[in-house]
């Protein structure tokens, strides 16, 4: 076969390995950092308590779905291991807005909100002024998109 030929299959073969290997892609179901830590280290705990973003310490971690998960202390740790769904934010801590349009994005920790006692966290401050536009509208198409996303 000529060079040119092989050449020629190169693309072809790309695209094939691409299709083969779609699921390789598939998102997971908690957006963790580089370091695998769910809400960048953050407390999700503190959010309902404290009503605000807290650090997490070192001192205080805890895997739950393939993903660490900082707290600033001791109770919110327990808290969370007795319920982590009541704590962890919805859609897997990616961004609210991105969800309720059909796809992922990352998030700020900072760009944060409660609604119906539930965790949502958006991908900046300039998305959330968006998401509280239409905050029921948007959790009806992010609760409908979800298992979608999740599933590609």
């Amino acid at each position: 076969m000529s060079s040119i030929k092989k050449i020629a299959q190169w693309p072809l073969l790309v695209l094939l390995s691409f299709f083969m290997h779609s699921a390789a892609f598939a998102i997971d179901p908690i957006h963790e950092n580089l370091f695998g830590s769910a809400i960048d280290g953050y407390d999700p705990v503190a959010y309902f308590k404290e009503s605000k973003p807290v650090k997490g310490s070192n001192d205080f971690v805890h895997e739950w779905n393939d993903a660490k998960w900082y707290f600033s202390n001791a109770e919110n740790k327990a808290d969370f291991i007795a319920d982590p769904e009541k704590y962890a934010p919805q859609y897997g801590g990616y961004c609210a807005w991105a969800v309720s349009q059909g796809y992922t994005a990352p998030t700020d920790p900072k760009a944060w909100h409660i609604e119906d006692d539930k965790l949502y966290l958006n991908y900046n401050q300039d998305v959330q002024n968006t998401w509280i536009k239409d905050i029921p509208g948007h959790i009806k198409s992010a609760d409908k998109n979800w298992p979608d996303i999740l599933a590609n």
